[in-house]
């Protein structure tokens, strides 16, 4: 698979990706197990790199400072109690969570607001005649961040790797061109799929890879949309607005032209 590197903009920050990562655990924010979600967003960020997804140097210093907390964790508790009184200021775990119930309730605050507006837009005047809705209208799509399409892949390539014994397979090369093309020809036959439908035939965590970043850059280009109907549920794919559109020769050279 040639170098490449994805242009898609990560909006969400780290302290979303711990907000999505203690949804996850279904846990109470003051009794969320930091040494667990340190692991688990260091492996996120991980993946992220190694998808070459644009972060922001915030996550860095959120994994650092969670290490720094999981490291105290484990220590025993009368050594706990040692390095505590040596360090300066606030225990850095509670002021963590103290930053993460603020960042929650303006998230909250966001959404409440979000919300408001998209009823306020079904508000219609009165009219002469009864307006005519359809009784049969799909129920409302959640939302798809990058970290519920990190957190979809990543398992598809657990699955690869604990199918193949964690060995790699070496044969065909797979450019993020040709998944592109082999994508939307599977999206001419079927208007909707599902993510892991995407991953069922790939033989090794580079083709998972190819195949992924191809998603992305069609999602980027318009050409695909991603639904879920429920949270942390599974994710659909769909025709996106250009889709209709053909990619010209110089849009999937691109995907696979190496940036600096």
């Amino acid at each position: 698979m040639a170098e490449y590197k994805v242009q898609f903009e990560v909006f969400e920050g780290p302290l979303d990706l711990l907000l999505y990562l203690v949804k996850k655990e279904e846990v109470d924010i003051y009794e969320v197990n930091l040494t667990r979600i340190a692991r688990e967003f260091i492996e996120y960020v991980d993946l992220m790199r190694e998808l070459d997804l644009e972060l922001a140097g915030e996550f860095v210093v959120m994994a650092a400072t969670l290490v720094h907390i999981k490291s105290r964790e484990l220590l025993p508790v009368d050594l706990q109690v040692v390095d505590a009184e040596e360090e300066e200021g606030d225990d850095p775990r509670w002021e963590l969570i103290r930053k993460l119930v603020e960042y929650k309730k303006f998230k909250d605050a966001a959404d409440q607001l979000q919300e408001r507006e998209t009823k306020q837009a079904d508000v219609f005047p009165r009219l002469p005649v009864q307006p005519d809705f359809a009784s049969d209208a799909p129920p409302p799509r959640l939302q798809v961040s990058i970290f519920d399409l990190v957190n979809a892949v990543n398992a598809v390539i657990k699955r690869v790797e604990s199918r193949d014994g964690g060995t790699e397979i070496y044969g065909d090369e797979w450019t993020v061109a040709d998944k592109i093309i082999a994508l939307r020809e599977a999206m001419a036959a079927q208007e909707t799929m599902k993510f892991t439908d995407l991953f069922a035939a790939a033989a090794n965590r580079n083709e998972v890879v190819a195949v992924f970043l191809a998603l992305l850059e069609m999602i980027r280009l318009r050409q695909v949309a991603i639904t879920q109907a429920d949270a942390f549920g599974e994710i659909n794919i769909a025709r996106g607005e250009d889709f209709g559109r053909e990619l010209s020769d110089d849009e999937l050279e691109a995907a696979d032209a190496p940036t600096d």
